[in-house]
């Protein structure tokens, strides 16, 4: 039996039509057919104000991080064969904890607050094949936050600390796994009960 590459990557350009499903035909040759999807995309624009929004940057954040998401969505559950076990593939949503509502950055809120719609809606039409969830990330140092930034949320926290990539990792993988196999349309929050 050949083993298989426990990664492979694979560029997509999400301007294009049908950029989804030749991502998905990449993957589905280099790693054979997928269970899980993730979709942790995400962009920002540096100026999102409401004094500084301009089209292309709200254009350009919801299709990075709604667009997107939904495409795959779309082509995954295109491949799902009809006789597939109840519950068997598992798609997870990356959102935030602040798509609520997100000062300062009100494009990547929004689109963030229309993903976790998105997952609900998708949770519903999807089932009972393909479960739909979503994890919201609070505050998380991927290298992005300054020792002041870190300072200055860290008393946001109840927990007492920012969060790291494992604490997100392992509530996907849980969301992804057959231990979480009756959960489906949940947005669940890991952030240490930031922004309770």
């Amino acid at each position: 039996m050949a083993s298989l590459p426990g990664a492979v990557a694979v560029e997509a350009d999400f301007l294009e039509p049908g950029a989804a499903d030749r991502l998905l035909d990449q993957v589905d040759k280099q790693l054979g057919p997928l269970d899980v999807l993730v979709n942790n995309a995400g962009h920002a624009e540096q100026e999102d104000t409401f004094t500084t929004l301009d089209q292309d940057g709200v254009e350009r954040t919801l299709r990075v991080n709604l667009t997107a998401p939904a495409m795959l969505m779309a082509e995954f559950s295109r491949r799902v064969p009809h006789d597939a076990p109840e519950s068997s593939k598992s798609v997870v949503n990356i959102s935030t904890d602040a798509a609520r509502s997100f000062p300062g950055q009100v494009a990547y809120g929004a689109s963030k607050g229309a993903l976790e719609s998105l997952t609900r809606g998708a949770a519903l039409d999807l089932g009972p094949v393909t479960r739909v969830n979503a994890v919201a990330p609070g505050p998380v140092q991927t290298g992005w936050m300054s020792e002041e930034m870190v300072e200055s949320v860290t008393p946001t926290i109840p927990l007492g600390r920012v969060g790291t990539p494992q604490d997100i990792a392992d509530a996907v993988v849980f969301l992804a796994s057959d231990q979480a196999r009756w959960i489906n349309g949940q947005v669940i929050q890991v952030a240490g009960g930031h922004w309770l």
